[in-house]
């Protein structure tokens, strides 16, 4: 009989139970947990091991709906005994992931604690497994989700496996089963695929590899999987591979698996194969469908192993016609021009990338990767590495008549009704070699007190002595550099990055925005995302992500659909005063080579320092399309591997944007518009003011005497003196005189000094150190041009 409240108890003390009754219910509780425990322990069963020989397509589509391509449809797995797999690799896996192994029951109890507390903390059930949880996972349950039934299904299982399969066939059934990245799955199809050796031969630095690779292979593939996440280029991928392998082998050692002089032998990543491609995915096939199945990894709930099991249709944006038309295009190009035989210290390792995007939706409409996604993995269109150079200018515009230039006489941070919006009519200096200053008007130098002087393409001033002034309309044209790097520090480099992001440039792909250089396109974005973002002009500043598949089915039915979601970057005052800007540089400027007869196009030029890339990216109301043009060697094994210049190059004495790239564009754009109707850009509404249109001052008669000796003063390097207001060279010019000089002439190099990016292949170096040629004491050298 339970005795409460309590009888013989007065007041509070009547409520409170007795030792006697809180142990009864604990025993109670207890006991009846372990029991429910015991009846479902007792009521699994070990699960059949999942047959995988029967594993389905995924099959793609094109835009209108045909079949592009069934691929996918056998699982890359081949099983062998245990007697077949290295010891080193068994303890590899077993001193990285579950030391425990041959003595435990199955789980592990702390580490199933530590995923119930992340559970409760708001994260995910991962983590916690033991090799037979994992085991039991990946052949057993075939459920990957990371849910609380599922967990607890695993836990009882795993006991249930834990205590009936030998701990060797257990072992044996995970690393067969085991995914490995690269669509492999099982350690005999992970050996061929990294090492093209079978499995019995793998050393103990291989195991060690293997082992890291099953971590995550988007995250550990020496390769890279940039199409995946952005981070995880082959660079970042090799440094934790290497990491995550030293590791191991330490381990083995701790735990008496290898001996310290075998260890000894294994210090750096093994020699790795890079990834193969069906053969049904050559042409660019393959770089569709890897450009579709990494959105789709990243952008639904379908995980990159599901994938590889099959049963899917992918619906992609891809045009075929489109496809063929910028394929086609770019191979004319090639075959007349590039001629490595006879040209071989010029014409190899010519590459040529592209995309074009739907700026009413962001769809991708057409890629070019390179030659053949079977021959060359890379796709050029997707990723970061070779700089744009003069492209990048239409940003710089955008900012300036989005935010407007700064107030000389006001703090560097300035909110927007102490900025003026610049009108294309605003005048800025076109000489070459100009000394660039702080938008207050003073000099700028960098930590080590250096100046700055920007030269333009070919070394040549534009504009009339002794101010060069000219419209930006005019600068846009002639891409000349002087007038958008001053343009630049005048609006600020935290606005001109701001814009290109708004635009939809990827912020990781931008180039730190310390040195006046930014402006004039020393970061490295994908030709994808320069089209989208340039899509966003087109569209009168509505911006939309570029993407490539618009849903995924199966047999459940559509399991991931594409919003387009819009959002207003830029007003449609400034997006169709830039567009305006731009068709004057197809019109009459750099970019004459795309024009399309009959049509409005709007685009710009670009070229960088050292001749190592080349592009032209250009719209017309209805498609946006970027083509990238660089060197850059495909053998992974050239130790430090860089872009390399184009002097030369197709019998050129340089490469513009304005040569091979807009050539093209301008015949794939051609044959991409035909049937489509001829529609016109927005008339653009009047914006900003007219700046710098005051006179200059008269020169003196002398002015090389005035250069070198400017108004007296005592005081050493006055235009060095920032802090504090006082009678030097730097206050008797207005920010915007550019025919004043300050003094201190100890410049005479151009920008392009602080390299970017995320890229998939490194940058050209382009550090202030590394100057090219000798100067007069001072300043930098080099920069994008063009």
């Amino acid at each position: 009989m339970i005795d409460y409240p309590r009888y013989d108890r007065d007041g509070w003390r009547r409520w409170v139970p007795s030792w006697k009754l809180v142990s009864g219910l604990c025993i109670g509780f207890f006991g009846t947990a372990v029991a429910a425990a015991g009846i479902a322990y007792a009521m699994v069963g070990v699960p059949v091991v999942d047959d995988s020989a029967t594993a389905q397509n995924n099959v793609y589509y094109w835009a209108d709906g045909s079949r592009m391509v069934a691929t996918g449809g056998e699982r890359n797995r081949q099983n062998v005994n245990l007697s077949q797999i290295p010891k080193e690799m068994r303890y590899a896996i077993i001193s990285q992931e579950n030391k425990t192994f041959y003595t435990d029951s199955g789980i592990d109890p702390k580490g199933i604690a530590r995923a119930v507390f992340n559970m409760a903390k708001g994260g995910d059930t991962q983590g916690g497994s033991t090799i037979t949880q994992q085991y039991v996972k990946n052949a057993m349950l075939n459920d990957q989700s990371q849910t609380i039934s599922r967990k607890v299904k695993e836990i009882f299982v795993s006991i249930k496996v834990g205590a009936d399969v030998s701990k060797d066939d257990i072992l044996e059934g995970y690393l067969n089963s085991a995914y490995y990245g690269r669509g492999a799955y099982g350690i005999q199809a992970a050996s061929r695929a990294y090492f093209n050796v079978d499995a019995v031969d793998l050393n103990p630095g291989q195991c060690a590899f293997l082992s890291a690779v099953l971590k995550g292979a988007t995250y550990y593939d020496p390769a890279g999987s940039t199409s995946i996440d952005p981070g995880a280029t082959p660079e970042a991928n090799q440094k934790r591979a290497q990491s995550q392998m030293q590791d191991t082998l330490d381990k083995m050692v701790e735990y008496g698996h290898l001996s310290q002089a075998d260890r000894a032998k294994y210090t750096t990543l093994p020699k790795w194969k890079n990834p193969e491609s069906n053969a049904q995915l050559s042409g660019q096939i393959g770089y569709l469908v890897r450009l579709a199945k990494s959105s789709v990894i990243k952008n639904s709930k379908v995980s990159e192993q599901q994938l590889e099991k099959g049963g899917y249709s992918i619906y992609t944006t891809f045009d075929k016609k489109k496809v063929d038309d910028l394929e086609k295009a770019v191979q004319k190009v090639y075959k007349k021009n590039i001629d490595p035989k006879k040209r071989p210290e010029k014409d190899t390792h010519v590459q040529f990338g592209g995309a074009s995007v739907n700026p009413e939706t962001g769809a991708i409409e057409a890629i070019y990767g390179g030659e053949d996604a079977t021959k060359h993995f890379t796709n050029n269109a997707d990723v970061t590495g070779a700089q744009v150079g003069s492209t990048f200018k239409p940003y710089v515009l955008a900012a300036a008549m989005k935010w407007g230039v700064r107030d000389p006489d006001l703090g560097e941070t300035q909110a927007q009704d102490e900025r003026t919006v610049v009108s294309p009519k605003s005048l800025y200096s076109g000489e070459n070699n100009l000394k660039i200053k702080e938008y207050d008007g003073s000099i700028w130098e960098n930590e080590k007190g250096e100046q700055w002087r920007q030269e333009n393409d070919g070394k040549d001033s534009v504009g009339e002595a002794p101010d060069y002034k000219i419209d930006l309309r005019e600068a846009m044209r002639e891409s000349v550099n002087s007038a958008f790097v001053q343009l630049g520090m005048d609006v600020g480099l935290d606005k001109v990055k701001e814009a290109a992001v708004d635009a939809g440039l990827l912020e990781d792909s931008l180039a730190g925005s310390g040195y006046p250089s930014f402006s004039i396109g020393v970061s490295d974005p994908s030709a994808i995302r320069m089209a989208g973002s340039y899509a966003t002009f087109a569209d009168s500043g509505k911006q939309r992500e570029p993407f490539s598949v618009t849903k995924v089915t199966n047999a459940d039915g559509t399991i991931f659909s594409h919003k387009v979601e819009t959002k207003q970057a830029f007003t449609s005052k400034v997006a169709d005063n830039v567009t305006d800007v731009l068709k004057t540089v197809v019109e009459k400027g750099t970019g004459t080579n795309a024009q399309l007869p009959g049509r409005e196009v709007a685009g710009k030029t670009g070229t960088t320092d050292g001749n190592k890339s080349a592009w032209f990216v250009g719209y017309t109301p209805q498609l946006s399309t970027a083509i990238s043009m660089f060197r850059y060697p495909d053998d992974e094994t050239i130790k430090n591997r860089s872009f390399l210049e184009m002097y030369g190059t197709g019998g050129e004495e340089k490469i513009h944007g304005a040569s091979f790239p807009s050539v093209i564009w301008q015949d794939y754009m051609e044959d991409a518009m035909k049937g489509e109707k001829a529609e016109k850009f927005p008339k653009p509404e009047p914006i900003g003011e007219v700046i710098n249109d005051t006179p200059s001052p008269t020169p003196t008669p002398t002015p090389s005497e005035t250069e070198e000796k400017p108004s007296p003063s005592p005081t050493p390097s006055p235009s060095k003196t920032e802090v504090t207001p006082s009678p030097t060279p730097t206050e008797s010019c207005g920010p915007f005189d550019f025919n004043c000089d300050d003094g201190d002439n100890n410049g005479n190099q151009n920008g392009g000094n602080d390299a970017g990016g995320t890229g998939n292949s490194p940058s050209p170096s382009t550090s202030p150190s590394e100057t090219e040629g000798e100067d007069d004491g001072g300043g930098f050298i080099r920069g994008p041009n063009g």
